[in-house]
């Protein structure tokens, strides 16, 4: 089978690799009918994070079951599914709790798994998913094509924008700044809308991606960033910021113009990989009590209440896919995200 292997900065190669086998009763082998690039791929792709041997990559997939493990009691071959951005068991405290990231039993798609060995990437041809009981959200049928794209998004980047809104408790009439417009802020607009904001102001200098935020319900722009946007989003907001941030973007200059583009008393939801020397100015939030929430989503949590709003089209997010490529080009994909010529692209074996 294929799949893609990230070697080092900037070297993608779509490889041949073993095809992956049950073996432990309680796992599942899924086909994969679409996969994607995430923004937080890119940083092992630049280099930014190092890549010390070469490993699948690719955590987004949605597809076919085709095998499931003897002790898989929910999940049947030939559901439709949905994989989050990481196994997990959904029965540990942590699951249970909401926080399914921190699964207890869990791990990461093309990271070292509890053996030692890297676990299987979502950019291929299948993939074997270790709790497919836990992990694993079949839907009701099979998707329409037209429909593909939208559930995509499931695996990741909307249930993550739906992360930053809750997490900074954005609610009816809630005034709310999105720092990012690459998918995960485009989303995080979408949520925003659909839990009630009032107003959603998009910091976006791109001007297909400020079309895009207005489609999904963002009523502003605000193009400047530093003290110029935090100049602009105060003089919006009473000339003291807005209820709720989200920074989707992970950098020490997002995080910072998030905090600062905060009213006091009010509350920052962050869910940019951190990247970039983020740290928190701990003086400021004490003086102005805002409040800083987030982390790496537990989008398995949110699946199951946001898939029938994507299926019957009440919220759109697979737009966000701006290119689509066959699995053999993942090397352009990459490309061209990293210069910016794709939002998000979406991948078809």
């Amino acid at each position: 089978m294929r799949a893609t292997v990230i070697h080092g900065e900037r070297d993608i190669r779509l490889e041949e690799v073993p095809h992956p086998q049950l073996s432990s009763g309680i796992d599942a082998i899924v086909r994969v009918t679409a996969a994607c690039v995430c923004g937080s791929d890119l940083w092992p792709y630049r280099g930014v994070t190092p890549t010390d041997r070469p490993h699948r990559i690719g955590h987004e997939f949605i597809g076919v079951v085709e095998e499931v493990g003897d002790q898989v009691s929910k999940i049947k071959v030939g559901d439709f599914v949905i994989a989050p951005f990481y196994d997990c068991d959904m029965t540990c405290a942590n699951c249970l709790n909401g926080v399914s990231t921190s699964c207890l039993h869990g791990g990461w798609w093309g990271q070292d798994d509890r053996e030692g060995a890297f676990a299987d990437g979502g950019q291929g041809e299948y993939v074997r998913v270790p709790h497919a009981d836990g992990t694993l959200v079949a839907t009701p049928s099979h998707p329409t094509p037209e429909q593909i794209p939208g559930v995509l998004t499931l695996s990741d980047v909307m249930g993550t924008g739906h992360h930053a809104a809750l997490s900074a408790g954005v609610t009816t009439g809630s005034t709310v700044v999105v720092v990012g417009d690459g998918a995960v802020g485009l989303c995080a607009i979408i949520a925003a809308k659909r839990l009630g904001a009032s107003r959603i102001v998009a910091m976006s200098r791109h001007a297909d991606r400020q079309a895009l935020a207005r489609d999904f319900g963002a009523t502003d722009i605000v193009e400047s960033r530093g003290d110029e946007g935090v100049a602009a989003i105060k003089a919006m907001f009473d000339g003291i910021g807005a209820d709720c941030v989200l920074e989707c973007v992970g950098t020490e200059e997002s995080m910072d113009q998030a905090i600062r583009s905060t009213r006091p008393g009010g509350m920052v939801g962050y869910v940019g990989v951190p990247n970039g020397g983020a740290e928190l100015p701990i003086r400021r939030l004490f003086n102005t009590n805002v409040g800083v929430n987030g982390g790496v989503a537990p989008v398995r949590n949110y699946i199951e209440e946001l898939l029938p709003e994507v299926l019957s089209g009440a919220i759109q997010p697979g737009k966000v896919f701006d290119l689509q490529l066959p699995l053999a080009e993942v090397a352009e994909a990459y490309a061209a995200m990293d210069e910016r010529r794709a939002t998000k692209v979406l991948l078809r074996p």
